[in-house]
């Protein structure tokens, strides 16, 4: 899992107060469920506390993929877009050719993805096969539905 992600510095600060309420609020309180839990007797039979180590180790794998995205994120400056062409944090009008429905996407890192507020991962089949394209350009991208073409018709920072 070495692949850069691409992230704004607002989305990187996110992250790494997530992370450190994690480390410092949330493994701290797993500690203490799992300290209780232990107290209250024989271990083979405490579902108390097997629950509680349970949330522990899925608490040290989300700080550990948290930590991993940190370390591979790189801070993207918006001010430094280049918009002749389709790349991550540029927003892109698109026309469906087929319904001729016009939709404007953010292509941002998987981290910020969010269809309601319009913003599409570069990962996904959509945000991949808008990469590099410029305006007037047409995308035939397959997605799980089948094959969608796309007009390229404005892109901005």
């Amino acid at each position: 899992m070495s692949q850069v992600n691409y992230v704004t510095k607002e989305t990187f600060d996110q992250m790494q107060a997530e992370l450190q309420h994690m480390k410092g609020v949330d493994r701290p309180a797993a500690s203490r469920a799992i300290a209780e839990a232990r107290e209250k007797g024989d271990l083979k039979e405490n579902a108390e506390y097997d629950a509680a180590k349970e949330a522990q180790g899925l608490l040290e794998a989300k700080i550990k993929q948290l930590e991993t995205v940190i370390a591979t994120a790189r801070i993207v400056d918006e001010s430094t877009i280049d918009t002749s062409k389709v790349s991550i944090l540029t927003k892109v009008t698109l026309t469906n050719l087929a319904t001729k429905k016009q939709v404007t996407y953010q292509i941002v890192s998987e981290k910020e993805a969010n269809l309601k507020e319009q913003k599409i991962s570069a990962a996904s089949p959509i945000g991949n096969g808008l990469l590099g394209k410029a305006v007037g350009d047409i995308a035939e991208i397959k997605v799980p539905a089948g094959m969608i073409k796309f007009k390229v018709e404005k892109i901005t920072a």
